[in-house]
């Protein structure tokens, strides 16, 4: 029997500390119970939406659905070879602690992704990056209940069509719990320092993976703020990626503009756009803002409901489009 919490107050379980109220809730500790919840949730003709550490994620005052809270944990190796090892780790499992575990035992691949808030099976959703690596190098395979289905279904990394801050499962938001993840580490170091601060480690005599693990993370905690001081979703607008052409005429308006190769077009630094336009530092009435350290990051101190957040992150799209004709487009996902 599958029981579900009425009016849950969700307000502790995301980063961005924004009071919220679920119609239900569960929690999720064994994924054989999914069948019968699913079962359960039709029953009762709601919807479904799964949360992790809610690191990610926007909640409204009022969410009308059955939120799922994934607790699945454990971590299992499924095989290996002189060079490679394949680890299946479960959904609940909290992303850097997992990153942790994987540097402790020298396995290469996922040092860069250090420090970033969340879960394992929330990873996938939203093709977690940084530091010039995306989860999606090392995910071998997803497995997930497909709720439109009614089962079990293991996905490829190509099944999974990620791409930058996307997948299937963001597009298909409600359709997919995600039950653990197989990843593809490399036991020998295979580092990725093309990203600013890292670079710096390339000529480094006794380069390894705990030193790398260990930059990212100075690196992070110098430029974003512990959400357990100061509510906060980590990077909130994703680096828009525009045409050679589009590019080149906001070049000779703006000859600074930070910006990356992205295979044929050009990434730009949100941040830095934001920045621009004078709103690092900034914020609204009811204290929703820009980090003063880092402008990507929306700030939420007075724990402000979603609808405030949301409000600030309009006022920044509408400021930066103004000046130079870029859409910024949010990365957390909004529950209401």
């Amino acid at each position: 029997m599958i029981t579900l919490e009425e009016n849950k107050d969700l307000t502790g379980l995301s980063t961005l500390g924004c009071t919220a109220n679920a119609r239900w809730y569960y929690e999720l500790t064994t994924s054989s119970d999914l069948p019968l919840l699913v079962e359960r949730i039709q029953q009762i003709s709601s919807s479904m939406k799964v949360l992790g550490s809610g690191s990610n994620l926007v909640l409204t005052p009022n969410i009308d659905a059955v939120v799922v809270h994934n607790s699945l944990i454990g971590i299992e190796i499924v095989k290996q070879d002189d060079s490679y090892i394949w680890l299946e780790v479960q959904g609940g499992e909290i992303w850097h602690s997992f990153v942790n575990w994987c540097v402790v035992q020298g396995y290469s691949g996922v040092e860069n992704l250090a420090l970033i808030p969340g879960t394992v099976g929330a990873a996938p959703v939203q093709n977690i990056g940084a530091y010039g690596v995306e989860v999606a190098s090392v995910v071998e395979q997803v497995t997930a209940f497909d709720i439109q289905l009614n089962e079990f279904v293991t996905l490829t990394a190509e099944d999974c069509k990620f791409s930058y801050r996307d997948s299937l499962f963001k597009e298909h938001e409600g359709r997919f719990v995600i039950t653990s993840v197989q990843f593809k580490l490399s036991k020998q170091l295979q580092p990725i320092l093309t990203y600013g601060p890292l670079q710096a480690l390339a000529d480094h005599p006794n380069l390894n993976v705990q030193l790398i693990f260990d930059s990212v993370i100075a690196v992070r905690t110098e430029k974003l703020p512990d959400p357990a001081s100061i509510p906060n979703a980590g990077s909130f607008f994703k680096n828009p990626i525009i045409s050679v052409d589009s590019f080149s005429s906001l070049e000779k308006q703006f000859p600074d503009i930070v910006h990356y190769p992205a295979g044929s077009n050009i990434k730009l630094a949100a941040g830095w756009l934001i920045d621009q336009v004078g709103l690092k530092g900034q914020s609204n009435l009811d204290g929703v803002g820009c980090y003063a350290k880092q402008a990507l990051v929306l700030v939420n101190p007075n724990k402000a409901n979603g609808e405030a957040v949301l409000a600030w992150a309009k006022w920044v799209q509408q400021q930066v489009y103004k000046k130079f004709g870029v859409t910024l487009e949010m990365e957390p996902r909004i529950w209401r």
